[in-house]
């Protein structure tokens, strides 16, 4: 604690990112996808002129919206960009959220939900998932100042349709509803369709997953202009120029190569699909996953020590020492040889 810190800095519990090991390990921890990006990034990162970085950036980030705009069928208008998804969710906070009334969220979802909430002094109301570990949407009712979720959930890895989705959004119509949309392209149904007829609706995405570009740090949103130009109104406030100009070449390259995207992704689902069989064969229960990551626990071992003997091996995943989510893992989605070696580790373990 310091005296130069602002009383509310006191208060806060910041949010604690997934480990990133300095020693050579395979990483299963943090989601990130095992796959490089598509080869014009590369391509576009050798042939950006370095002359370009003199100049600040274009605030509007126009190519890259219009980019975004043609890959969802949207207009431009309704595009925003962020400096990866958690700046988009942290501006839509406060863009959307500070009412004086509570945020309605799942009971067990993206971490980071809680910890914008007590940044910005919205208080916040946890809806229990039900029996079967899935996000009740019937208990969202719109009284409070707004709705958010992640969908396929995090760290549970379940999905809504859209149609489940414009069932809610006919029943709140009053406050913002933001779906987040990070793991959207491992299975799930995005909402995007439905920004056309539901104002209130706000889509965020990142290319940190399926797009392979954790390390660039870019996210976006998708809504209504009136959507859009709340979150611009919070974003000139704060950061005339989020999105650098290198960052927008390398993630447009990204965009124009759909083959190389859907057969990325089909390649994670296909592995995580042949790693949940496996998973089972041991005696783990695995949570269904619409995301590339699987939550599972194992009814004979704890999961802390599981945690551990993978670690003494050279195997990083995510233990989350929470009372919900104690008893499980998070298991990242990587290459073939890196599930083999993981399965091969919990055949020791779990002998």
């Amino acid at each position: 604690m310091s005296e130069f810190w602002s009383p509310a800095v006191h208060e806060l519990t910041p949010y604690v990112p997934g480990e990133q090991p300095r020693e050579r390990l395979i990483k299963l921890n943090t989601n990130e996808n095992p796959y490089p990006p598509a080869p014009g990034v590369e391509t576009a990162l050798r042939e950006f002129p370095a002359d370009h970085l003199r100049l600040y950036p274009d605030p509007e980030s126009r190519a890259l919206r219009e980019a975004l705009a043609r890959e969802f069928g949207v207009e431009v208008e309704q595009v925003f960009v962020g400096n990866g998804s958690d700046e988009v969710l942290a501006l839509a906070f406060q863009a959307f959220f500070c009412h004086g009334q509570p945020l309605q969220m799942p009971a067990i979802t993206y971490s980071f939900y809680p910890v914008y909430c007590q940044l910005y002094g919205i208080e916040r109301q946890a809806l229990a998932l039900d029996d079967q570990w899935r996000i009740d949407l019937d208990a969202f009712d719109g009284n409070g100042s707004g709705v958010i979720f992640a969908n396929p959930n995090a760290p549970t890895a379940h999905g809504h349709s859209q149609a489940d989705i414009a069932r809610l959004l006919r029943r709140v119509t009053e406050r913002v509803v933001l779906v987040d949309e990070a793991y959207v392209d491992f299975g799930g149904e995005s909402a995007i369709p439905l920004v056309a007829d539901y104002p209130n609706l706000l889509v965020t995405g990142t290319f940190s997953k399926s797009r392979s570009l954790a390390g660039l740090r870019l996210g976006y949103a998708l809504g209504s202009r009136e959507l859009i130009e709340g979150l611009e109104r919070v974003k000139d406030s704060f950061n005339s120029y989020p999105i650098d100009s290198l960052a927008s070449a390398l993630a447009i390259a990204s965009l124009e190569d759909r083959e190389h995207f859907d057969a990325c992704r089909e390649r994670i689902i296909t592995t995580r699909e042949r790693t949940r069989q496996r998973l089972a064969a041991l005696g783990f229960e695995v949570l269904p996953s619409q995301a590339n990551f699987v939550l599972v626990r194992h009814p004979e071992h704890d999961a802390a020590q599981l945690f551990v003997g993978l670690r003494e091996r050279g195997i990083l995943v995510r233990h989350f020492n929470t009372e919900a989510l104690r008893d499980f893992l998070r298991i990242s989605i990587g290459t073939d040889d890196e599930m083999d070696s993981l399965i091969e580790v919990f055949e020791l373990l779990c002998r």
